[in-house]
Formats: structure tokens, sequence, C-alpha cells
């Protein structure tokens, strides 16, 4: 999966919010037809959903368009995927997982869906939200549950269903969903998906909560995050870019391994500081992101 600083969140039912996303500079957006939905408006959300993928979906637009369908447990799943995986559609955003067999039950959907509609085997991704005690406690067996998985989201913001499921109440140090959040980490980069994602901040009024919640999310390992209002995409879009500086960084310190390295040396000193392979396949990973970012 390319790197998605900012996912933003744009209720389904709402078709006309989609381009002020994609003006905000999100490099996704989720369509959601979960929770942002009255539930007297899911079947209209649908046909709106799909006209908006097929407005916005060709390759003219910058942000890709994902959608979070209903939970796999209720009676509108089916009927949202079959309405919205269509050409242009990067993935689904699995609300509320509960186990590895659900994961398989939907690519296998998704699979027949494909098939029937044209698209390329497996074009359709699916990023896992860890939001249940269940689903925590099977944190890696989910995340290897299917290759169509691209990214995990640890989502232990404030007064989210993570919360209610475990029990713990919200801090901005975040001890309390600590464990949590370093174990959708590890099972992540375990599974070879170097993009997890965390989320959300809900309190539009507190910009400098959200640059804390994001940084400190950032230094766990997470490298984007999900958003609920435009205001909160150019913060985290900054948060997740490696600095001008970082990147210059990582760039001396590759030339000067390389070149170490080609004078028949293993270690170096770098600036000051002791560098050897390991060292220099670190930064080449930040290069790698900023340079598929575009920085």
């Amino acid at each position: 999966m390319k790197p998605y600083r900012s996912m933003l969140f744009v209720p389904g039912h709402k078709s006309s919010w989609a381009e002020k996303g994609v003006a905000a500079g999100a490099d996704a957006l989720i369509l959601d037809l979960e929770d942002a939905v009255p539930a007297a408006q899911k079947a209209e959300a649908r046909n709106l959903v799909r006209e908006t993928i097929g407005r916005l979906g060709g390759e003219d637009t910058r942000a890709d368009l994902w959608v979070r369908p209903n939970s796999f447990d209720s009676a509108l799943f089916g009927a949202d995927v079959e309405s919205v995986v269509t050409a242009g559609l990067a993935g689904l955003v699995l609300p509320k997982v509960f186990s590895a067999e659900e994961v398989v039950r939907i690519d296998a959907i998704v699979s027949h869906i494909e098939e029937r509609e044209g698209l390329a085997p497996g074009s359709v991704g699916l990023i896992i939200t860890y939001e249940t005690a269940e689903s925590m406690a099977r944190c890696e067996e989910i995340a290897a549950a299917s290759p169509r998985i691209a990214s995990l989201l640890g989502g232990t913001g404030p007064n989210a269903d993570v919360g209610r499921s475990l029990g713990f109440e919200f801090t901005v140090e975040g001890l309390e969903s600590l464990y949590v959040r370093s174990r959708i980490i590890l099972a992540a980069r375990a599974s070879g998906l170097h993009h997890p994602l965390t989320g959300v901040w809900q309190d539009l009024t507190d910009l400098a909560g959200f640059r804390r919640f994001a940084e400190d999310s950032r230094r766990l390992g997470f490298r984007g995050m999900m958003c609920i209002h435009p205001s909160h995409v150019g913060p985290s879009n900054e948060i997740f870019t490696p600095s001008p500086e970082t990147v210059a960084f990582y760039r001396r310190m590759v030339e000067a391994f390389h070149k170490a390295a080609a004078e028949g040396h293993g270690a170096v000193d770098f600036e000051g500081m002791h560098i050897d392979l390991a060292h220099a396949r670190t930064a080449e990973g930040v290069l790698e992101l900023a340079d598929a970012i575009g920085v």
C-alpha cells in the first residue's frame, strides 16, 4: 500500500463533501457507510458512494477512495459491498472485526464481486480496524488472514469503540492503550505491512491535542492517521512527512556508508556517530518513505 499520511472520513450520504476532502489535501478518502450515516439513509448512501467513486475514482484524482461498509455481522454488509466494489475503489476499511475467519469470508465475497465486475483479482484492498477486545486478542492472526490486507488501524482515540470494549479511560499520555497500540504495530510489521494507521482525534477545537496524539503515534511506529475533519488533514500530512532536515541527514548517512563500504570498511564515523549496515538500512527506509510521499 502507498503511504497514507491522512485518510479523511466523508459521510457517504454527503457526496459533495468528497471534493472538499480532496481539496484539503487528504492522501485518501474513506466514504463512510457505517456510523456517519443515519439508519434511514443507508440505502441512499450506497448509491451516492458508488456515484462518488465513479466521479472521483479516475486517475486524475489525487486522493485514493476507500469505503467503510457496515460491519460483517450486520444485515447491511452484503448490500454495501455489492454496491461499492467497482472500478475506482482502492479498498474497504473493515469496522469491528472479530476474527481471522471473518476476514477470510470477506476476502471470498470481494473476490466474487471483483470477477463479476471485471476487476483485477486482488485489486480491492482491506484495512483492518481493531475496535473490539476479541480482535485485539487475535491481533496477529487477523493481520495475516488475507493477502488483501494493506494496513491495520489502531483506533484508540478518545471515546471510541475500542475504549468501550476494553474498558479503558483515554488520556493524552496514552499509557492505558500503549500495549494494544504497540501490539498492532508489531502485528503489522510481522505481516509485512509497513504503514499502520492510527486515529481518530474527535476534538475539533483542540489542534494542539491532535498534534500531540499524532506525533506520539508516529514515534511509536504508526505512519498515518485517519481524520474526521478537513482541518486535521494538513497537520497530519505534516507530522507524518519526514522533514527536509531528516531526509538530508539520512541521505548524507547513506552516502557516507556506501563510500566507506566501497573502501572496504563495514562501519564508519558519521558526524560523530558510529554507523554500519543496520543504520544505513534504517536510513534507506526513511528515504523510501520520503520518495513515495514525494518529499
